[in-house]
């Protein structure tokens, strides 16, 4: 039943998002036609259900050729590789919205483990491997908001000479994944409803812990 409930929501509310978000979509497609390479959406290879490959639609918010450029794979708060409108549409999470499309395919739900690429998938422990993707990949999850300033903690690595990819994977994605575990032992309709508004809370509040007077026996971060 909550799975069927859980659908019927996705098909609901991503329709439901697109429409009522169309007078912010639309002049930010026009934006990025008129600005930067002049692309718009960005297609990525991520895992998804059942450890399936699938492509995720994002707002174009890097050049081109950056994955081939200094960096890499990983994107930190000020990097040189973004467009004139990437770092509002990052830091917004606007860069994301076209992944209401992928929910109305039913490549994915709006509450659920972020789907990441391959490499990143590789650096999760062997145990949280195995279930993660057991469930749809999501919009937004436990994960994105105990995680919301990802960027910012990566670009203070990079900025002390750090390993950003070591932190990743001995720090972020460990971490991550028990949170993502918790989530399937806690899943519910209910969990996801304040999941979602929990989402836009930290936005609003990033530094709120909100999140943690909510749902107390969540896995704490301690960095």
């Amino acid at each position: 039943m909550y799975l069927f409930i859980k659908r019927y929501f996705d098909i609901f509310s991503s329709l439901l998002a697109l429409i009522v978000l169309s007078p912010l979509l639309i002049p930010i497609v026009i934006g990025l036609k008129l600005t930067g390479e002049g692309h718009v959406f960005y297609l990525q290879e991520r895992v998804g259900f059942k450890n399936r490959i699938f492509k995720i639609f994002k707002f174009a918010t890097m050049l081109k050729d950056s994955p081939n450029m200094k960096g890499g794979l990983i994107t930190t708060k000020r990097d040189p590789r973004l467009t004139p409108m990437g770092g509002f549409l990052r830091t917004t999470k606007i860069n994301e919205l076209p992944q209401l499309l992928n929910i109305l395919f039913g490549h994915m739900s709006v509450v659920g483990p972020r789907p990441v690429m391959q490499k990143s998938f590789d650096a999760y422990p062997d145990d949280v491997q195995k279930v993660i993707y057991n469930v749809k990949p999501g919009l937004t999850g436990i994960g994105s908001i105990v995680f919301r300033d990802e960027e910012t903690l990566i670009t203070e690595v990079k900025e002390k000479g750090g390993d950003t990819w070591d932190f990743y994977k001995n720090q972020i994605y460990p971490h991550k994944g028990q949170l993502e575990k918790w989530y399937q032992d806690n899943i519910s309709f209910f969990t996801d409803l304040k999941i979602i508004i929990l989402t836009a809370w930290v936005i609003l509040f990033p530094k709120s812990d909100l999140v943690y007077r909510w749902f107390p026996k969540l896995p704490k971060r301690n960095f």
